[in-house]
């Protein structure tokens, strides 16, 4: 029993970390994850489109914008 209760604390707390960590080699922005999401035959994967359109369509307006200022 108070091995049990041992383990189980030693998990918890190698569980806990506050940091996600990165796969070696991991070097694709978010932007370029959700492209290669977004291109895929996954569920979901219309919706990711989508939210790439939306935002290349506000970061083109707010180019507008900016740029009459």
């Amino acid at each position: 029993m108070r091995y049990g209760a041992m383990l189980l604390c030693v998990l918890l707390v190698a569980c806990g970390r506050s940091q996600p960590r990165r796969a070696a080699g991991d070097t694709l922005t978010v932007r370029q994850r959700d492209s290669v999401l977004g291109a895929s035959r996954l569920p979901g994967a219309r919706g990711i489109r989508g939210a790439l359109q939306a935002q290349d369509s506000a970061t083109a307006r707010n180019q507008r914008a900016d740029s009459i200022q």
